[in-house]
């Protein structure tokens, strides 16, 4: 599980996280969403430890990661798996070096473990006989595939997935949903994922924190989101579906 307890983080005068708290529980996919603007990405960045929060503390199964030492950091961060907005694949590595990359790093193992762990990650994401192809000889859904495969090598206990749905087709987005769903229940792994993606969030949101200018203002799951009298978010939805409807209507998609 991972815990907020009153985050907040200013820039230059203007307050962006204004108190966040939150419980991101084990073996779900738990959501953040909301518009551009609202503090989603930089509450992303003080969870992993790219950004200090002015107050408050993020704690991982109890351990107090704000404020805990290198070393306690370090051992956090090795347990931790991120699937970046465009994948985020080394250019010039092939696929088999990318997701050998945090073994490469964290890891004393030989070179035959490390090429097993690689391929165990590769057939999980549905990879096989890909190993030797560069990031420019894949599609876009099969770079999002690898930095999956990346993501989980280091048996990782919290996965973070910043827009995995971004610049994807609908199909392949759901595929890419469904995936991040089943590896999270299979590993029991906490992931948390920041999206604006309503199709996201109606078919793998189990948890869903819905942040407007810097507050949460809503809390719940895919099968209350609908209900909710909460103005902002049903604002938030309402133009989440327009641009679905659009886009749906678009001579490329025909």
């Amino acid at each position: 599980m991972i815990e907020l307890r009153g985050i907040k983080k200013s820039f230059n005068g203007k307050e962006v996280l204004k108190g966040i708290h939150g419980h991101f529980e084990k073996g779900k996919t738990n959501l953040i969403i909301g518009a551009s603007g609202t503090g989603k990405s930089v509450l992303l960045k003080c969870m992993v430890g790219l950004v200090q929060p002015d107050e408050g503390i993020v704690l991982y199964d109890n351990r107090d990661f704000t404020d805990g030492t290198a070393d306690e950091k370090q051992q956090i961060r090795k347990e931790i798996g991120m699937l970046f907005q465009g994948g985020a694949l080394f250019d010039s590595k092939s696929v088999e070096e990318n997701v050998m990359f945090p073994l490469d790093m964290h890891t004393n193992m030989s070179k035959h473990e490390k090429l097993d762990r690689v391929n165990f990650c590769l057939q999980r994401v549905g990879l096989e006989n890909v190993n030797k192809l560069m990031p420019s000889e894949i599609s876009g859904g099969m770079k999002k595939r690898v930095g999956i495969a990346r993501a989980i090598a280091l048996q990782t206990q919290y996965l973070y997935c910043d827009e995995p749905n971004s610049g994807l087709d609908p199909l392949t987005s759901i595929k890419i949903d469904n995936l991040v769903h089943e590896i999270t229940h299979e590993y029991n792994i906490t992931t948390i994922v920041v999206t604006h993606d309503m199709n996201s969030v109606l078919e793998i949101g189990e948890y869903i924190m819905f942040l407007y200018k810097g507050e949460t203002l809503w809390e719940g799951d895919s099968t209350t989101i609908l209900d909710t009298q909460v103005k902002e978010l049903q604002e938030f939805i309402f133009a989440n579906k327009l641009i679905r409807d659009m886009k749906s209507h678009s001579p490329n998609n025909k």
